[in-house]
């Protein structure tokens, strides 16, 4: 090797030693920060210098000229990073279900403050003290105070039911938006990276931590799949739709319900639309929404993953009421937890509601055999459920109709029906789930105000003058009846008290499995955190020991030089003479 070649060998020891030394001390200045990966320095060798080709000889003749410094390479794993993406976004799914379980019960009063439970059993004792004394005023007003406290606690913890749901659905737009915004971001940054690492010499490391990040966000958000080209743009889908590809992202938009105001994600690009007369776009979302929300949650299927799917199934898509557990319709909300405990609290309500006005009206005398009367202009009618005016009771208010405890706010418990001859009937306004105004649901319900201001008017005193005793046993008989289920999957009957028992019951259970999934689900995803850390984290006594290695590096590309240097310098000022 000729001796001025020699320096380039010393040289490039010198500025790849200084070069790892560098990526050394990068490490561990950013040992402690958040999402930064450890960089590997990869060394290659320079060119080669052939003095001469020799067939016969097994290589040629050639000398190096030293070391380079070829690129600080990202320690990461694919596989690693797959595992801990997919488990914390099954965390944040229980995480979210566990809190929303959480926020039930604290409105359910059982853990802490009044409970619902004290208010149910207050109505019962009010019920009691009246079957002891019926026809006294303080009783009666006992009666009607209970079930308006009642009324009152139950309409508030459905209308903190229903406003949780608003504010879940405030965080489901925040969350797309933070979605969308990581998507835009993940495509700038695919750029950036693009256009640094377009020359083979660069690498965006730094860049490449925080999309890297982004993806880990991404993961607890959403079901999230990625793949990097050879170019290095990452592309991205969100349950199995494209969301970041090549140069576009795909945001994701909202459809929001012109009835319950809340918001449904949907993928523009997979929904049919129409041009309205201002030149907007109305979006038909069938088959577009970027949730499956029908199909079974279970770890097997992989459909617990990600924190917006949990907001989504736990807001659900209206206000459920006792409706949505009949005819059929369970299916619709069972996977709800808000929606399911909504119908459920309702339907206790419902009820206890309906029966108790069901037994005001036998004593009001109405009758539930169909009778067919003819209206004043000749058409035929048959009505049943309807009280003839002041015949066959005694519980009547002052314009003849049977008196209710509870009412429906929006329309009258009883329709005013007048035949031919002059006859007048109140016929029960039957419940119809097709109109919300017909039923009796807690959005739809308050005391008889007449009652709230003149109790008295209840009376329970038969026409002889005597107690209706029979009522009162029939009262109390109502909350023993075990008569009620939850829900169409559930067997056991119960009475008023022991279905909310095993309402709160189902609540606590089910809180206590997401907590125990969720619990279980953290341990699972710090076992991935630190598996990957193993790999990707920066650990202190390795870096020390490359800063030692490529610190002896370079003072021996150092000495290298001097040698040289003074060889040179012997053989021009010593043998040059």
């Amino acid at each position: 090797m000729p001796l001025m070649g020699s320096l380039y060998v010393g040289s490039s020891g010198l500025q790849t030693s200084q070069g790892a030394l560098n990526t050394t001390a990068h490490n561990l200045t950013n040992a402690g920060t958040d999402g930064y990966t450890r960089q590997q320095v990869q060394l290659g060798s320079r060119r080669y210098v052939t003095i001469s080709v020799n067939p016969e000889s097994v290589a040629n003749k050639q000398y190096g000229l030293g070391v380079s410094y070829t690129r600080a390479k990202q320690i990461r794993d694919y596989f690693l990073d797959k595992t801990y993406r997919k488990e914390s976004g099954r965390s944040m799914f229980y995480e979210v279900s566990t809190g929303v379980l959480e926020e039930t019960e604290t409105l359910f009063g059982e853990l802490n403050g009044e409970a619902f439970g004290d208010t149910l059993s207050d109505f019962w004792t009010a019920v009691e003290e009246l079957s002891k004394d019926p026809c006294s005023s303080v009783t009666q007003g006992m009666l009607v105070q209970r079930a308006s406290e009642f009324l009152t606690r139950a309409s508030s913890i459905y209308d903190g039911l229903s406003k949780y749901q608003d504010n879940l659905n405030k965080q489901v737009k925040q969350q797309v938006d933070k979605i969308n915004a990581y998507g835009n971001q993940i495509l700038d940054l695919n750029t950036r990276i693009r256009a640094i690492e377009s020359g083979g010499i660069e690498h965006a490391n730094d860049l490449r931590d925080l999309r890297n990040q982004i993806l880990d966000e991404l993961g607890e958000l959403t079901d999230m799949t990625w793949k990097e080209d050879i170019m290095g743009n990452v592309s991205v889908q969100i349950e199995g739709v494209d969301f970041v590809k090549g140069t576009m992202c795909y945001e994701i938009a909202l459809d929001r319900d012109a009835t319950t105001g809340f918001y449904t994600p949907f993928w523009p690009q997979n929904a049919s639309y129409t041009y309205l007369a201002d030149g907007s776009k109305k979006y038909n979302i069938d088959g577009a929404e970027v949730f499956d929300l029908s199909r079974e949650i279970s770890s097997d299927l992989n459909t617990d993953i990600g924190g917006l799917k949990a907001m989504l199934l736990a807001r659900g898509d209206h206000r459920a009421n006792y409706t949505d557990i009949q005819d059929g319709n369970y299916d619709n909300i069972s996977q709800s937890v808000l929606m399911n405990i909504q119908a459920e609290f309702d339907q206790l309500v419902h009820h206890m509601v309906t029966k108790f006005n069901s037994l005001l009206a036998e004593a009001a005398g109405v009758q539930q055999e169909p009778l067919e009367i003819t209206l004043a202009d000749g058409s035929k009618r048959t009505i049943t459920n309807y009280a003839k005016d002041n015949v066959g009771g005694y519980l009547r208010a002052e314009d003849g109709s049977p008196i209710q405890l509870f009412q429906k706010i929006t329309t009258a418990g009883y329709e005013k029906v007048q035949d031919i001859d002059g006859n007048v009937y109140w016929v029960y306004n039957e419940e119809d789930s097709a109109q919300a105004d017909s039923l009796y649901t807690l959005t739809n319900l308050q005391i008889n105000q007449e009652l709230m201001q003149k109790p008295s008017t209840l009376g329970f005193r038969l026409p002889d003058g005597s107690e209706d005793e029979a009522l009162m046993e029939k009262f109390k008989a109502a909350f023993n009846e075990e008569i009620y289920t939850l829900n169409p999957n559930v067997e056991k009957q119960n009475t008023f008290t022991e279905y909310y028992d095993d309402l709160v019951a189902q609540i606590s259970n089910s809180g206590y499995v997401y907590r125990s999934i969720y619990s279980n689900q953290e341990d699972t995803v710090e076992a991935a955190f630190n598996a990957r850390e193993q790999v990707v984290g920066v650990s202190d006594d390795e870096e020390l020991s490359n800063m030692i290695k490529f610190q002896n590096s370079y003072n021996a590309a150092s000495r290298y030089i001097n040698v040289i240097s003074e060889m040179l310098e012997h053989i021009i000022s010593t043998l040059g003479t």
